[in-house]
């Protein structure tokens, strides 16, 4: 068995023991950004089928390369308006719409032939001002705005906890997720999803609610040294 294989095992245990005998399914999106397609294909050979990516400009090569493979791919870092065409052709998944803007593009540049594109609107937990994010106060307005767009489907909400290890805090931040889609739903929005939970916090945000993870670091290894985005993109997941 290959590391990543190994990795992907304790980590598909991890969330087997954070779900405490839950039933609900846990989607795990394994996060590939810097690293290589032959990375890619040994998870895929490991059983993972959703993977994730944040920047454009590496994603689209990548993707292409691994056009062989029956997965779902996720754009998960911050999206610029002027690429959202590129996302919208080529992602199933866009994590972090914050803004109408964004959404109007990415439902304009949207294949018909593909049907709609599952978005998450990114509500940002912490109140760090380095994250993306709309705050919890405005995130009904966003939802209902993205809801209307015709060619999205608006699947649920995407937070980041803080960075640090404090579980109580990582908790408490991805329960403010939790309520705030319970008053998107109460308020006629049905939502599916809680985009909520990395390698260093996953088991945290299963526990308040969260159904899909997006873990890298845990999978594939430590990624090198910060280099600067391409063009400004990519956020820090």
């Amino acid at each position: 068995m290959s590391p990543i294989a190994d990795n992907l095992q304790a980590v598909r245990r991890r969330i087997s023991e954070a779900l405490q005998g839950d039933s609900r399914t846990v989607t795990l999106v394994a996060v590939t950004k810097s690293k290589p397609a032959q990375a890619i294909r040994e998870a895929f050979a490991a059983g993972c089928r959703d993977f994730g990516e944040s920047y454009v400009q590496e994603a689209l090569p990548k993707l292409a390369s691994l056009h062989d493979l029956a997965v779902t791919w996720h754009f998960i870092g911050h999206l610029q308006t002027n690429k959202a065409r590129d996302v919208a052709r080529a992602f199933e998944w866009v994590h972090g719409v914050d803004r109408l803007r964004l959404a109007q593009a990415l439902s304009r540049s949207r294949p018909a032939e593909k049907g709609k594109l599952n978005v998450c609107v990114q509500v940002n937990i912490s109140g760090e001002a380095t994250k993306g994010g709309v705050a919890p106060t405005d995130a009904l307005v966003l939802a209902r705005e993205v809801a209307a767009m015709p060619n999205l489907a608006l699947r649920g909400l995407m937070g980041m906890a803080a960075p640090g290890d404090d579980v109580a805090v990582q908790r408490r931040e991805f329960a403010t997720l939790a309520r705030v889609r319970d008053e998107i739903v109460a308020a006629g929005i049905p939502l599916d999803t809680l985009s909520m939970g990395m390698s260093d916090d996953f088991e945290a945000a299963i526990a308040e609610g969260s159904n899909m993870v997006r873990v890298g670091t845990a999978i594939f290894g430590a990624r090198p040294s910060p280099q600067p985005s391409p063009k400004g993109e990519g956020a820090p997941l």
